[in-house]
């Protein structure tokens, strides 16, 4: 299953489909961004076997300076996606696509290659990967804000986020 409504947080089983898909959408992305992508990575709960998710596949595209997001603009609007230009999140410049205007099934972060939120992010997902019972506690959180914000996005992100941000200082 890949799609979810705006502002719904319901949380699935891992899906090996996704690192299908991520391939898949890396290499449009590759082509359509050429060298201005630095780097594309597959990140967030889908980029992690085993992870209970939010069926959206989480894409961080590296561009170095920063300033080269605007580069990204224009090819990603070709490729179906739209620009979230109040998404909130400092130092990322976020673009969703999904089968209508209603759901999003992918979601692009354009951040700076190299810079603070690439590494972290990064960071973050490789211990996802090699620590399973970091993966379970992580797992327990996301559960308990999705009960707890079922619907809105920011409300269950806010939930998470001293999870995420203790683990990720331990990780600098």
């Amino acid at each position: 299953m890949l799609g979810l409504k705006h502002n719904t947080n319901i949380l699935v089983d891992y899906d090996p489909g996704w690192e299908t898909e991520f391939a898949g959408e890396r290499d449009r992305l590759a082509s359509a961004l050429g060298s201005v992508a630095r780097g594309i990575e597959h990140y967030g709960s889908t980029a992690v076997r085993g992870m209970r998710a939010k069926p959206i596949l989480d894409i961080l595209v590296g561009v170095a300076p920063l300033s080269d997001w605007r580069k990204c603009h224009d090819p990603l609007l070709d490729l179906g996606y739209d620009y979230a230009e109040h998404a909130g999140v400092p130092g990322h410049y976020i673009f969703g696509r999904g089968r209508d205007r209603t759901e999003r099934t992918h979601l692009v972060h354009v951040v700076e290659f190299e810079g603070e939120s690439w590494r972290t992010n990064l960071a973050f997902r490789d211990v996802l990967r090699r620590d399973a019972g970091l993966r379970g506690a992580y797992i327990e959180e996301k559960e308990r804000a999705a009960a707890a914000a079922p619907d809105g996005r920011a409300r269950y992100n806010e939930l998470k986020r001293a999870f995420i941000d203790t683990v990720k200082t331990g990780l600098r």
